[in-house]
């Protein structure tokens, strides 16, 4: 009997060492949808590239070409306002004064979640504002972002319905 005390003691110990409790992603980045003005419904944007705005060599967040209906777009945990740069590269509409600006302003606080997820920081948006070239408009569904992998922002752009063919 005391030889199988250490073995069941092993087993119970490893079947506690799991790192699958961590589900969500690990990172507190806000999720945003595209969705058209006019019909209110997700869309697929491919003509837009994603850059970031007040940071030396920012890099680009999306590359034009890219086919997407939602964006991840992360926050600065050091400050407490990140903006963002929609340029569209469509034909026509692919110059600077077409160019639409998110800007987020929030407060953000480091937040240990689990011996599994880690620490990370959460942020609550106090407010955002936007240009309105192309963009409609965008609302935060809900200011608290955490790593819950949901969408919490809509991006609402300007779109128009295709001319109706004639015969």
């Amino acid at each position: 009997m005391k030889s199988l005390l250490p073995i069941a003691t092993a087993a119970l110990l490893l079947a506690g060492c799991n790192t699958s409790g961590c589900l969500d992603n690990q990172s507190s980045i806000p999720l945003a949808g595209f969705y058209s003005s006019a019909t209110k419904q997700q869309i697929s944007i491919s003509t837009l590239e994603i850059t970031g705005v007040g940071v030396t060599n920012d890099s680009i967040l999306v590359k034009a070409g890219t086919v997407m209906n939602s964006v991840y777009l992360p926050m600065r945990s050091t400050q407490n306002t990140t903006a963002w740069c929609f340029h569209y590269t469509q034909d026509g509409i692919s110059t600077p004064e077409f160019n639409d600006t998110i800007e987020f302003y929030y407060t953000s606080e480091p937040f240990f979640a689990s011996e599994e997820c880690g620490a990370m920081y959460r942020y609550r948006i106090n407010r955002c504002k936007s240009t309105t070239h192309l963009l409609d408009s965008v609302v935060v569904a809900d200011s608290l972002i955490t790593n819950v992998n949901i969408e919490q922002i809509r991006i609402y752009v300007r779109t128009v319905d295709a001319p109706p063919e004639t015969e």
